[in-house]
């Protein structure tokens, strides 16, 4: 698999929102608003990465990464999410190499660490853990994990930004 991983293009965007509506359109986890989520990052410029999977000159992944709130105060935090590929490509570790290359870009940009809120099953394979004194509200805590990249990992509750209230 001739698999290229790049930073999104302005031209990208069209099929990043159809490739995000596809990716959740079955997930019975999903609010089915992870498409609008990435587009309110972006128009916020809180959108610190955004890659895609290209296969064959199509995009067949994406990945985003913005920064996250810490009570504690702790910065250089970032969550990752969503993480989309289309349905008849997951499996084939797209998903993987996107995020194996958006954590590689976080720790070239000087962050502390990230967040994510998904299957741990699926993320702890990354190095993503549970840790009980970082949370985030209404969440249920197995499903929220971190991974620090080398740093003392801070307590207290997480926020992600508005634009994760996106509905449209």
């Amino acid at each position: 698999m001739n698999l290229h991983i790049r930073h999104e293009r302005p031209q990208d965007i069209s099929t990043i929102t159809a490739l995000t509506a596809a990716a959740f359109a079955s997930q019975e986890h999903s609010s089915h608003t992870e498409q609008f989520i990435v587009n309110a990052l972006r128009r916020s410029q809180q959108l610190t990465i955004s890659l895609v999977a290209v296969l064959d000159e199509d995009i067949v992944g994406h990945v985003a990464a913005s920064p996250v709130t810490i009570s504690s105060g702790a910065q250089g935090w970032f969550g990752i999410g969503p993480i989309s590929v289309w349905p008849d490509r997951q499996g084939q570790g797209i998903g993987s190499a996107l995020m194996q290359a958006a954590l590689a870009e976080l720790q070239q940009l000087g962050a502390m660490g990230c967040v994510v809120l998904g299957d741990p099953g699926y993320y702890s394979r990354f190095g993503f853990a549970v840790h009980p004194r970082l949370e985030l509200p209404g969440v249920p805590s197995e499903y929220f994990q971190a991974l620090s990249f080398g740093t003392a990992l801070p307590q207290g509750t997480v926020q992600y930004h508005a634009a994760f209230e996106a509905a449209a």
